[in-house]
């Protein structure tokens, strides 16, 4: 391992988190991806530059969908050019540890296999841990003596719930409810109250500023958008109750599925998250107050992640650098799929 060049791979629908050993960094940016045609104008922040922008002719999405990969070719192009950002000569081979979804089919591990083994990256050794115990271990949770432990991931498009025992998964539940779908609710909320028509990416930085999930502070911001009926470019002040609305709309229904998995759970097991408390993480869970408001909802104290959206990375990276971790890493050679 020492003399391979070894990587933390977090593939999410909103981002790329890389964790480079040998330079002992992490690196973040959007997974993004420009085209037009077969032809790729820009990747990553770039691309994200050009999101909501470009003319029709461009499209610009990301290769991931729902935390899975949607398109197999753009993700390994994504995964490439930040690669050669991070090192410049990749060479013959590296051993990439990869964050994936929980009960992935025979199909989406190959998929895995082949953004790390295909056209541009080659001869890479590749090891798959799942994204619930990379959390766990980045939250310092003991995976060895563990009576239960529930990771909550609010991640792009959706929020993953687990229950941890003795270093098992028992129980896991997906829902596609997460940041997109907040930036898309605050857009419909705007729509609904000002008849403006607003981008997701304005949606996303009035849910930055102004997101709160309290009536503590009264604020408003200006933003431009489109008039629904004149179709003309109009300002309009935005109330952040009117945001707040719009997220609690999805916190809602993530904290409702949330209270319905819980009481699913074993009463022994239940007893222990209770007095532990639940394990949150994801980019979504920067918006002030979510660990209260989902504690106020659900009876259940919550330990906020300070790594946010980079909490699963950080916990390839202690993988990486602890051997007695390596045994959570699954190595996944393509005769076995």
């Amino acid at each position: 391992m020492l003399l391979r060049k070894t990587y933390g791979i977090d593939l999410g629908s909103s981002s790329i988190k890389v964790y480079s050993f040998f330079k002992n960094k992490s690196y973040m940016e959007k997974n993004m991806i420009a085209s037009k045609g077969r032809r790729i104008i820009a990747v990553g922040n770039e691309a994200y530059d050009m999101f909501e922008k470009a003319p029709a002719n461009i499209v610009v999405n990301s290769p991931m969908a729902f935390g899975m990969i949607a398109n197999l070719e753009l993700q390994e192009i994504a995964l490439y050019s930040m690669m050669k950002k991070i090192d410049h000569f990749l060479g013959i081979g590296s051993d990439m540890f990869f964050s994936v979804p929980l009960d992935m089919t025979a199909v989406e591990k190959r998929a895995y296999y082949h953004v790390a083994n295909g056209h541009w990256l080659r001869q890479n050794r590749v090891y798959m841990v799942e994204a619930p115990i990379a959390d766990a271990i980045a939250m310092g949770v003991d995976l060895n003596r563990n009576a239960g432990s529930m990771i909550v991931n609010i991640g792009a498009q959706s929020t993953q719930f687990s229950i941890i025992t003795d270093g098992k998964i028992i129980i896991a539940k997906k829902i596609p409810i997460g940041g997109r779908q907040m930036n898309e609710a605050i857009c419909s909320e705007i729509r609904k109250r000002y008849n403006l028509q607003i981008g997701t990416r304005t949606g996303k930085r009035l849910k930055i500023a102004m997101g709160r999930l309290n009536d503590q502070r009264r604020e408003a911001r200006k933003v431009v958008g489109i008039d629904g009926i004149s179709g003309l470019p109009r300002e309009e002040i935005i109330s952040g109750y009117v945001v707040n609305a719009g997220i609690m709309n999805c916190v809602n229904e993530i904290a409702a599925e949330m209270k319905t998995f819980l009481e699913r759970i074993p009463p022994q097991i239940s007893y222990h998250i209770s007095r532990e408390g639940i394990y949150l993480a994801g980019g979504s869970t920067k918006i002030p107050y979510i660990d209260n408001y989902l504690a106020s909802y659900t009876g259940v104290s919550f330990n906020l992640s300070p790594l946010y959206e980079k909490a699963t990375v950080a916990g390839l990276e202690k993988i990486i650098r602890d051997h007695e971790l390596m045994k959570w890493a699954q190595p996944v050679k393509q005769r076995k799929l």
